[in-house]
C-alpha cells in the first residue's frame, strides 16, 4: 500500500470504524457507557496490524498505534480550543512543505555543507540552487565559503522563508526567493541541491531531466532518483548517515 496522506486517513478510518461497530452495540446493549480510553486502545492497536500487514514504513506504524490513543489524551486535558488553531498556523507558517507536498523541514549539517563546498570548488564558480532552503542551513555557509559563486535559496514557508531571508543579509551572492519548487525554473543553475524526502522524488526527477542543461548536476541529501543509479555517491561523515546522491546531466 502507498504510504500518501489519503491511504492513511482511510487506514486509520478504517481501524475506527471497525472497533466502533463492535463496541457500540455492545455497549448500547448492555446500557453503559463506552469506555473512551480502552477504545482508543483497541483502535489504536487494530490501526497497528492495518499498518504492519498493508507493510508501511515503521513510521507510520508508530502514528497509527499512537494517534487515537494521544486524540483521547488530548481531550481529557480539556485545552482551550484557540491553542489549537494557534498550532495549526504555526505548522502551517514552518511546515507548509510537509502539509502540501510531504516534504518535512529538513536542517543540512555542517559535514554535508563541508561536502558540497568541496564538490563546488572541484566544479569551480558555479550558480547553485538549493530547492526547499529552509533557514538558509545550506546557502549561507556556502555563500561565505564561496564568493565567486552564486546561490538561490527557494522556501515556500512563510516563517522559514522570513528565517532565512534575515539569515542571508548582507551577503551579495545569495538570491532568497518566496517560492513554491515546482514552480521554480531550472534552467539558469550549475547545481541543483533538494533534501527533501522519497515522496516527491519521482515527479523532481522529470522535472529536473526536462528543465536542467547538458553538463549541469543534480545533488539530492538522502533520498536516491527511484531507478536512477547515481552517477556519484559522497559519503558524508556524520550520524545519521547523509549520502549525497549526484547525477550528472
Amino acid at each position: 500500500m502507498s504510504s500518501t496522506p489519503k491511504r492513511q486517513f482511510a487506514l486509520q478510518g478504517a481501524a475506527v470504524i471497525l472497533v466502533l461497530s463492535i463496541a457500540w452495540p455492545y455497549y448500547g446493549w448492555q446500557a453503559t457507557a463506552l469506555p473512551w480510553l480502552e477504545t482508543s486502545l483497541a483502535i489504536g492497536g487494530v490501526a497497528l496490524f492495518f499498518a504492519t500487514i498493508s507493510r508501511q514504513p515503521w513510521w507510520w506504524r508508530v502514528i497509527h498505534a499512537g494517534f487515537m490513543p494521544l486524540v483521547w489524551f488530548t481531550h481529557s486535558l480539556a485545552i482551550d480550543p484557540n491553542w489549537f488553531l494557534f498550532g495549526a498556523i504555526l505548522l502551517l507558517l514552518v511546515f507548509r512543505g510537509a502539509l502540501s507536498g510531504q516534504v518535512p523541514l529538513y536542517l543540512s549539517n555542517k559535514q554535508t555543507v563541508g561536502a558540497l563546498a568541496d564538490l563546488l570548488t572541484e566544479r569551480g564558480p558555479s550558480r547553485f540552487l538549493d530547492l526547499g532552503a529552509g533557514l538558509g542551513s545550506t546557502t549561507v555557509p556556502l555563500a561565505d565559503a564561496l564568493p565567486d559563486s552564486q546561490f538561490t535559496g527557494v522556501e515556500n514557508a512563510p516563517l522559514t522563508w522570513l528565517a532565512g531571508r534575515l539569515l542571508s543579509l548582507g551577503r551579495p551572492n545569495i538570491h532568497w526567493q518566496w517560492l513554491d519548487l515546482w514552480q521554480t525554473g531550472l534552467a539558469d543553475y550549475d547545481v541543483v541541491y533538494a533534501f527533501l524526502s522519497p515522496a516527491p522524488m519521482p515527479r523532481l526527477w522529470e522535472k529536473v531531466k526536462a528543465e536542467m542543461r547538458p553538463g549541469s548536476l543534480f545533488v539530492s541529501n538522502s533520498f536516491p532518483v527511484p531507478g536512477m543509479t547515481p552517477d556519484r555517491i559522497i559519503d558524508v561523515a556524520c550520524t545519521p548517515p547523509r549520502p549525497l546522491y549526484c547525477y550528472q546531466l
